[in-house]
């Protein structure tokens, strides 16, 4: 049928099934601003404006438009360009998301824009609270909504033509060296007035940029440490079609998996003759037309440490949800039909859903496959094995006054980027298959899937567009095999896309874990021995099955530089969905024990909380206690800590949250005029990676244009952390020039440089320091050509090119004179001695210096229904020298957020046969805009000599306190203590009616 209908302003007409939904039929007809996130209408990516109201365009039918107007992101546009240079001028809002870094992924991005603007056409003043009401139904697992929220505030103070303060002017960022300064910040008096005090009814107070507490080092640089707007954040704000199914292909293919029901069972008999029967069917793979290749899904570098226990298809299943055929069909309703027909003959065997179960005798045997290989014992279930001691821990636990052991358990989590996996295949011009997909490692897809394709890897091009959202999910090599297998059965494009419930129970998750922690203390609060033993569970394969649990030990357990440290893990196969990458890679479970731990033993012992963590941490000038017994597998070395400012942390951190005034304060405890409500204050002290050493490497290459543009293509991939902009900034910083000077290309097998991928918070370490080698190889190239046409001209001295400084876009001469970078290249180019000026940078890092954290949380427990309010959250970080505060503001609210959910309210949960309950947002509940705390973020620089411009990473460390910070306030405010995460209310009811019966028994037995 045809839809008659107005789309942004122009009289339209688009064929569409009757059946089809708004979203399917403006994404087919290639308006690719509207986004799939869900099916379901729960994460508004879909959002669009119809007859002015926003509405989730994948729950309305395309029918229901006719006749009315629809508006999406691409009708969004306008006079208040301000600056920006584009084809298309830009609305306030669009600017404002640009300038204030509200932009990561940029997947939910037009969502929040359509959301904001109906709202901003109701009301020119809207207050906080009405801001953060109307982004609720966008979800966003990128930003944390602080500077969503903002830019709106801004947009409408522009709307209203009032002047607003620029967001980074130079005089805002520093503070002077120890000084605190409280949260809040410039953008304070953006808000309505009707907005309140700053209480929960108005909602959180915004600001663009972080408190800084800046390293003199820092002074003399240009672009560095300065809030440059993201190199591709124009484009994500028109919602230009930049995402992996942003594309148009002529003959494209649906494909679809056929998904195992059972959790633990053999294909006794598979019959696709009436699916293959089916017209618009191009093909149908089954385990009997596939060659049987055993692989890692674990998108690490070569060899690979973890099992290869993954088929593109098998005449097994382990989980629900595990793969049992693939389609490829003209459509997706001809695709559904075609699974639908396949006939499928299972021989149940016995499942296993508990990791405590996995090595009993008699357990099922999940991997009794003979091609299977690297599984540390298939008999026993056991995937994998850490073990490591430094000292000996019975030496230390006889050397303690006190010993204490708890258990822990960190539930299985879904990382829920908003955009699920998705791939387009297709052969090229050349007969090479090209794979365009949404992934943080392209060029380890194309190395892990060559043998498992059956071709050789120069026939196999990886191309990473934007990604909508990854936190490890997609460190994987997870649909591409099968999308791959589609195209070189069919010849044909195929696309082949998660849904939502797919993404959940089919794709990967944290590993769940049992954490057992023995802790040896002195009466003078030394910590003399610790011991973690950990039941790690990876599920039906070992995706990073060993390096998970590895990481947890090597950093968990060398914040606390204890004598005598013993790790050891067992990492087994259970009949769930397999585990996986999770941004924090092991870490978050590792602290959710061990900073519990610690406060219990602090409380217990009657030592401060912070000084006892002070007293023990490890410091700028020791060793790293684990760097010798452990590094990913392979044999460990000694590594130094050489900058560490975890102390200034606790002590920012503190001042901003008031903990002086809060904790052991009754008064602060107490709520006047509500006896059922209790306030709590809790600490984490946390500390992450930055890279693995000896073992990763990235490049970058660069060259000069004409104009004196640069090209920069880097192998790093941008999945929505900014790395784009901190390797052009850094790059820009070295070649005197700003980053508009560049045009920035990343990912692409082709043409990119090899680049290990976006993971273990090694980017802007590693990825950066090759950036700034290939910058310095330019300008070195650009000083040499530059002394040529100085001592050209007659009457002055001789210059030698290393008097030559690179500054505002030109070369400048000691004696004053300046040749500008056009002048450079259309010489080097053109005139004398023609040659391209360009070079390459390559860098693997023999160091691993950690960033270092201190998280604060305050809550409001209501006794009587065991609801845990998030008041307040404060993380001060000492990332070393923070390239751009604007982006990594964004990552450590945003990470505080995902952090949040793993303490306070995400969970998978499962039947007893093995099937995900609750695969869909809502039931699998993430904070929403309006549901935010407030939040501050402190960076404490410190200068890391390892790393360029004196950078340490940012990225995963914000994972790490919020939760046992979290527990430890609960424990603050009622005296319970929970050590299985979630925080859920039903939980901490339980917990406070038990110890109030135990009160009441204590009570009754004197």
């Amino acid at each position: 049928m045809r839809v008659d209908f107005e789309l942004n302003g122009q009289a339209v007409s688009m064929d569409a099934a009757a059946n089809e939904t708004l979203l399917a039929m403006l994404r087919r007809h290639g308006v690719f601003g509207p986004k799939h996130g869900c099916e379901t209408g729960e994460c508004g990516a879909c959002l669009v404006r119809v007859d002015g109201v926003p509405m989730t365009s994948c729950v309305m039918l395309a029918a229901q438009v006719a006749g009315r107007a629809v508006r999406t992101i691409e009708g969004v546009g306008g006079a208040q360009e301000r600056g920006w240079r584009g084809s298309e001028p830009l609305h306030a809002l669009q600017v404002a998301f640009i300038e204030t870094g509200a932009i990561q992924c940029g997947y939910c991005t037009p969502g929040m824009i359509i959301a904001a603007e109906a709202l901003l056409e109701r009301t020119d003043r809207p207050t906080e609270a009405e801001v953060r009401d109307a982004l609720a139904g966008v979800l966003c697992r990128c930003t944390g909504y602080v500077k969503p929220v903002e830019a709106v505030l801004r947009a409408a103070a522009v709307l209203r033509a009032e002047s607003v303060p620029p967001i980074h002017p130079a005089e805002a960022i520093p503070a002077p060296p120890g000084l605190f300064m409280p949260p809040g910040g410039e953008m304070d008096d953006l808000r309505s007035p009707e907005g309140g005090d700053g209480g929960r009814e108005a909602g959180v107070r915004t600001r663009a940029l972080p408190v800084m507490i800046v390293a003199p080092e820092t002074d003399a640089l240009q672009q560095v440490g300065k809030p440059s707007p993201k190199v591709d954040a124009r484009k994500l704000v028109q919602g230009n079609p930049a995402f992996t199914d942003d594309i148009e292909l002529r003959g494209m293919l649906v494909g679809k998996l056929l998904l195992s029901p059972r959790p633990h069972a053999l294909i006794k008999r598979i019959d696709a003759s009436r699916a293959r029967a089916l017209p618009g069917v191009h093909a149908v793979l089954t385990h009997h037309d596939l060659p049987r290749v055993a692989y890692t899904t674990a998108g690490q570098s070569y060899p690979e440490p973890g099992p290869h226990d993954n088929f593109s298809l098998d005449y097994k299943v382990r989980f629900v949800g595990d793969r049992v055929a693939a389609v490829a069909a003209e459509t997706e309703e001809i695709a559904q039909r075609a699974l639908e027909l396949i006939e499928v003959e299972y021989e149940d065997l016995p499942a296993i859903f508990d990791p405590r179960e996995s090595m009993q005798p008699g357990a099922p045997i999940l991997h009794d496959e003979p091609e299977s290989w690297k599984i540390e014992d298939p008999s026993r279930n056991l995937a994998a094995v850490v073990d490591w001691e430094v000292g000996n821990v019975e030496e230390g636990f006889a050397q303690a006054d006190r010993i204490f052991e708890a258990t822990y358990y960190s539930p299985k989590v879904q990382q829920t980027p908003l955009e699920p996996h998705v791939t387009v295949t297709w052969w090229d011009e050349d007969d090479r298959l090209v794979i365009r997909t949404s992934t943080q490692v392209p060029f380890h897809v194309r190395r892990i899937l060559a043998p498992v394709l059956g071709l050789p890897e120069k026939r196999i091009r990886v191309i990473k567009p934007r990604i909508g959202g990854g936190f490890g999910v997609k460190q994987e090599v997870l649909i591409e095999d099968i999308c791959a297998h589609l195209t070189i059965v069919t010849g044909r494009p195929v696309r082949l896309e998660y849904t939502r419930a797919e993404e959940f129970f089919a794709s990967r998750s944290r590993h769940p874990m049992y954490l057992t922690l023995k802790t040896g203390v002195t009466n003078d609060g030394r910590i003399v021995a610790n011991q973690l033993y950990v039941l790690s569970d990876t599920g039906a394969t070992g995706s990073h099955a060993m390096t998970v649990a590895g990481n947890t030990g090597h950093k968990a357990m060398a914040l606390y530089n204890a004598p005598h440290i013993k790790f050891h893990a067992d990492i087994v196969y259970t009949n769930t969905p397999p585990s996986g990458a999770y941004r924090g890679y092991g870490v978050p479970q590792g602290f959710w024990a061990l900073e519990q731990h610690i406060e219990w033993i602090a409380r217990e012992m009657g030592f401060d909380p912070l000084e006892f963590r002070l007293k023990n941490a490890i410091k700028a000038g020791d060793e790293h206690p684990v760097s010798k017994a452990w590094s990913e597998g392979r044999e460990g070395a000694p590594e130094y800590i050489v900058s560490c400012g975890l102390a200034e942390c606790i002590e920012q951190g503190a001042a901003a949250i008031g903990w002086a005034d809060k904790f052991g304060n009754p008064d602060w405890h107490r709520v006047p005029g509500k006896p059922h409500l209790r306030r709590g204050i809790g600490v984490a002290a946390v500390m992450q990676g930055t890279a693995i050493p000896r073992l990763d490497m990235g490049a970058a290459s660069i060259k000069i244009n004409d104009d004196g543009s640069f090209n920069l293509l880097v192998g790093a991939t941008d999945l929505g952390t900014g790395s784009d902009t901190v390797l052009t900034q850094m790059a820009a910083e070295v070649l005197g020039c700003s980053p508009e000077d560049f045009i920035t290309y990343s990912s692409d097998t082709d043409f990119t440089p090899f680049d290990k991928g976006a993971y273990a918070s090694s980017t802007t370490y590693i990825s950066g320091r090759a950036a700034v080698i290939a910058a310095e190889r330019v300008a070195e190239q650009m000083r040499a050509v530059a002394a040529k046409m100085f001592n050209k001209q007659p009457g002055y001295d001789p210059v030698e090119p290393g008097d030559i400084v690179l500054r505002d876009r030109a070369a400048h001469a000691p004696d004053g004179r300046s040749i500008t970078h056009r002048e450079i290249a259309l010489y080097s180019l053109h005139t004398e001695d023609q040659h391209q000026i360009m070079a390459t940078g390559s860098y693997v890092s023999p160091d691993s210096p950690p960033p270092f954290a201190a998280q604060f949380v305050t809550i409001t427990l209501d006794t009587e229904t065991g609801q845990i309010t998030v008041d307040e959250t404060v993380m001060a970080v000492d990332g070393g020298v923070i390239i751009n505060p604007l982006t990594a503001s964004g990552q450590v609210e945003g990470g505080m957020v995902q952090a949040l959910g793993y303490g306070h309210c995400e969970e998978m949960a499962f039947d007893a046969q093995g099937r995900m309950i609750n695969p869909r947002f809502g039931p699998y509940k993430i904070y929403r805009a309006d549901e935010m705390p407030e939040m501050g973020v402190i960076f404490v620089e410190t200068y890391e000599p390892t790393g360029p411009f004196g950078a340490k990473a940012v990225a995963e460390i914000p994972l790490d306190g919020v939760g046992p910070a979290l527990a430890n306030a609960l424990y603050d405010a009622a005296g319970v203590r929970i050590t299985d995460a979630p925080l859920l209310p039903e939980k901490v009811w339980r917990a406070l009616q038990a110890q109030s019966a135990g009160s009441q028994q204590t009570e009754a037995a004197r």
